[in-house]
């Protein structure tokens, strides 16, 4: 009989809808801009959230990181933003704040009568200015526009692929995209994951059309082709962006999970949820990149077992795997945009 500080074996599941909304209290918006190529997604908890971030790339462009560090004021969250656009989508949380604070949703220390509260969003974006799209907004970018539109439409079901803030992204060689997945434990944890895939490095072994997170796949959600028995060496990268280029290639993601954490267990989760990039993605937090994980607890739950710290090691693992999965069902289910040229992983 395992002790209580042991895993329980393994008899877990994807939720039913194999999404990060199948965390309760969860909604995910999405908004594109097809003359653009660019889009906005918006993870949208029902209530304040415990949220954590951890930067690992060496190009970052975020919001409200330093905000959420557990020595600070605000350890939750009203919204997390992920978006294209670089720089300028950033704006794109200014919408969803605007339309937060409408609807009085947000951080107050002393609520007053005709003193707005203030909605706390962190956000992070990727680069796809180069991906041939309209980009002659002048002085009128869309992200703000594409913020409150994306909000507006949150729901439990989203798409996959080429679509929100995935939808111009590039991986690799190929089209990249927006991924999610979702695990339930045998004791009843749930922890999703929500990422924009725009690598520098691939998603695939080298040579083949096997993910790297192949032996992670349950049943066939990116194809069933399954793990590679390919011997790779150190440097051989397969299709990686032959012009990496300075702050072009970003992985932003977000992780949730239904268990009660305290900020610095939620930190420690979205640490270990990290290495999900790096067991789906070859080279990753490389210098041209600007990988950002945000780590979200709607806290549905309380937190279980007697060894707390056990508990949350094994949401760390169960997230790390599920961003990995997230990451190849992202590439898996991208098309190439209307009039756009390049290749994808079905038509390799």
């Amino acid at each position: 009989m395992a002790s209580a500080a042991e895993p329980s074996g393994g008899g877990g599941r994807p939720g039913p809808r194999n999404l990060i909304t199948d965390v309760p209290g969860l909604q995910v918006g999405q908004a594109e801009d097809a003359k653009v190529r660019t889009g906005v997604t918006v993870i949208l908890p029902e209530g304040r959230a415990t949220c954590s971030a951890d930067v690992r790339g060496g190009g970052p462009g975020t919001r409200e990181t330093d905000a959420l560090n557990s020595w600070n004021l605000v350890h939750s969250v009203d919204a997390v933003v992920l978006s294209g656009g670089s720089v300028y989508g950033l704006a794109a949380a200014d919408g969803v704040v605007s339309w937060l604070g409408a609807h009085n949703r947000g951080f107050a220390m002393l609520p007053a009568p005709g003193v707005p509260v203030s909605p706390v969003v962190p956000a992070a974006i990727l680069y796809d200015l180069a991906n041939h799209g309209n980009k002659n907004w002048g002085m009128m970018p869309p992200y703000r526009d594409l913020g409150v539109k994306a909000i507006e439409q949150a729901g439990l079901d989203f798409k996959l692929g080429t679509a929100g803030a995935g939808y111009g992204a590039e991986s690799g060689g190929i089209k990249g995209g927006l991924g999610s997945a979702s695990y339930v434990s045998q004791d009843g944890m749930t922890i999703g994951a929500i990422v924009a895939v725009n690598s520098l490095g691939s998603a695939l072994v080298p040579g083949t059309k096997n993910f790297w997170a192949g032996a992670l796949e349950i049943g066939n959600e990116f194809g069933g082709i399954g793990a590679s028995n390919a011997r790779i060496g150190t440097e051989e990268w397969g299709l990686t962006k032959p012009d990496p280029g300075p702050r072009k290639n970003t992985t932003i993601a977000c992780i949730a999970t239904d268990v009660e954490l305290d900020i610095d267990q939620m930190k420690r989760v979205t640490i270990m949820a990290q290495d999900g990039l790096a067991r789906a993605l070859r080279p990753i937090h490389s210098p041209f990149d600007g990988d950002v994980v945000f780590g979200l607890s709607t806290a549905k739950q309380k937190i279980k077992g007697p060894m707390a710290e056990f508990t949350v090691a094994r949401l760390g693992a169960m997230a790390a795997d599920t961003l990995a999965r997230a990451i190849a069902r992202g590439i898996y289910e991208a098309v190439l945009p209307p009039g756009a040229q390049g290749k994808t992983w079905h038509t390799l």
